[in-house]
């Protein structure tokens, strides 16, 4: 039997696989944001990155490694190819954290060894070993993957796996890279290794997979019954291509039907021990945080964490909920946090009180960013009767995306109406202080705000996604824009809130605009990404763990 922790860990990887979705990109504050609301989520491994990627991503999961990585706190993980170069640049951005994980891989299909790492089986087991030994090195927690391991012949994986646990591994991750597999295919192939592997036992079975044909989640609680004690996914199940399992569905799945899946940990079908260490009332706070810093909204029947799944309409549900809420519901919504709380917070308020509550809400602020925030809450409060968490997380959204900013947004103005053309007038403050200031005309005011911001940055690029959501209810709500811009194939997005929606689309365009400035000067590489060779393993392909 594989190693068996006592529940099933949750392996975050939002940071890492979760930011490869297109558009996704995070600045180091939002990272930090989402890390340490992690913690608060109470995860167990947090992925927080590539660090060989660049000199971002290695400074990126240094300082989450220095924010979250306390004794009491997550263990933090670096991802890095079989290769020397990566693993050392892994080591040493997670050197800060108390607990600290190299997670190394390499590809085992028979299709990636012919036509990408043009590798023999024999020689592909001894890089895997080799690695794996100096990552042990380097710190005592390795987590070795087998790349397309849904496609790998099993008696092969077998051999390599039990090599890398020879070699030090701690544990052992199948991926479902492509999100090829069903549920039976993968529970079969999780309990091949438990049984195959000879010396599985001194190591944790993990799974990662792809959302691909809507099968992750299945897939993953399959694993479980079958010796899988890892599991690896995302907030909302971002990621590459159709995601990633999703934290919330797989947590909810394992709190929801426990009595199912106990005896499949060895506990009576009615122990009432978690199955897993995540604290559940953080879940909907998390889900919204990293929707707005991504800018990726979350579809309204969404399992879990969608605006619909506490939402009923038919007469015949609504007569039911009324008498009884477990008519139709199995899930209490407060168990995720799911709260209609409204501050006692106005245009009076103290900075205090303010603190204190966003800090209720996971975000810690220094003094200068706190007077920026507080400023903001000023304003909004001045325009709004009542402020929400919703609004409050809505101006830490705009507040993370402005740290890294080569343009500020100081005035935009447009005239429009019946019978009218719209214009639009905005000024931009640069990097050096320097005021910049252009009119347009548009389709209509937003068309016409980012043809003005346009003329001003100068970079070509296609509008590819507008889109306006209201943050709660009422004529005074604010209104969330994201705006998607592609420059050279590459998605860059930017996402804000106001009370008016013009307002809001121009800084959301001014902080994409932000992002692809940023992202052309030192275009990302991760693992899926810009070919790399060290030494004689060519690695021009996309490697998907």
């Amino acid at each position: 039997m594989a190693s068996d922790p006592g529940r099933v860990l949750i392996f975050d990887t939002t940071l890492r696989d979760g930011e490869q979705s297109p558009g996704a990109s995070l600045n180091l504050e939002e990272k930090l944001a989402i890390a340490h609301q992690l913690t608060r989520l109470r995860v167990d491994i947090i992925e927080a990155g590539f660090p060989f990627a660049s000199a971002g991503d290695f400074n990126a999961v240094q300082r989450i490694a220095d924010a979250v990585g306390t004794p009491e706190g997550p263990v933090v993980c670096g991802l890095a190819r079989a290769t020397r170069g990566d693993i050392k640049a892994c080591a040493e951005a997670v050197a800060p954290a108390a607990r600290r994980r190299i997670h190394t891989f390499i590809a085992t299909s028979d299709i990636h060894l012919e036509h990408k790492l043009r590798k023999s089986r024999p020689e592909v087991v001894e890089i895997a070993a080799e690695m794996v030994a100096y990552a042990r090195s380097l710190v005592d927690d390795v987590e070795f993957s087998c790349e397309d391991a849904g496609r790998s012949d099993p008696d092969y994986l077998y051999e390599v796996i039990e090599a890398a646990i020879g070699a030090g591994a701690t544990t052992i991750n199948i991926p479902d890279t492509v999100g090829y597999t069903t549920p039976a295919e993968f529970g079969a192939l999780i309990a091949g290794i438990d049984r195959h592997v000879p010396n599985i036992s001194q190591a944790v079975i993990s799974v990662h997979g792809h959302n691909d044909l809507g099968l992750a989640v299945a897939n993953f609680l399959e694993a479980v019954k079958n010796g899988a004690r890892q599991l690896e996914c995302t907030i909302n199940g971002i990621g590459e291509r159709a995601g990633n399992a999703s934290l919330e569905e797989l947590v909810m799945a394992l709190h929801v039907r426990r009595s199912y899946f106990n005896p499949f940990l060895g506990r009576s079908a009615g122990s009432t021990q978690p199955l897993t260490g995540v604290r559940t009332e953080e879940i909907a706070k998390t889900s919204r945080m990293v929707s707005n810093l991504t800018g990726m909204a979350v579809q309204p029947n969404k399992a879990i964490v969608g605006a619909n799944a506490f939402a009923h309409e038919s007469g015949i549900h609504q007569d039911g909920v009324l008498k009884n809420r477990l008519t139709y519901e199995i899930i209490d919504a407060r168990t995720i946090g799911l709260t209609d709380t409204r501050l006692s917070l106005g245009k009076l308020s103290g900075r205090s009180a303010f603190r204190a509550r966003l800090e209720e809400l996971g975000y810690s602020l220094e003094r200068g960013d706190l007077d920026d925030a507080f400023a903001r809450f000023k304003e909004l409060a001045d325009r709004k009767r009542e402020i929400t968490d919703r609004d409050l997380e809505a101006i830490m959204s705009d507040q993370a995306q402005q740290s890294e900013a080569l343009y500020t947004l100081k005035l935009v103005q447009v005239s429009t109406g019946t019978n009218l053309q719209p214009t639009a007038t905005v000024t931009l403050i640069s990097a050096d202080g320097a005021e910049l200031t252009e009119a347009a005309i548009g389709t209509g005011p937003v068309d016409a705000v980012c043809q003005a911001l346009n003329s001003l940055a100068r970079v070509p690029n296609e509008l590819v996604e507008f889109s306006v959501k209201s943050v709660t209810e009422g004529i005074d709500a604010m209104g969330e824009v994201t705006i998607r811009l592609r420059h050279q194939g590459v998605l860059y997005s930017g996402h804000a809130a106001d009370t008016d929606i013009v307002v809001a689309a121009a800084q959301a365009f001014v902080n994409a605009l932000n992002r692809l400035l940023q992202g052309s000067e030192r275009p990302p590489l991760h693992p899926q990404m810009a070919p790399l060779s060290v030494g004689d393993i060519p690695l021009a392909d996309r490697p998907r763990v």
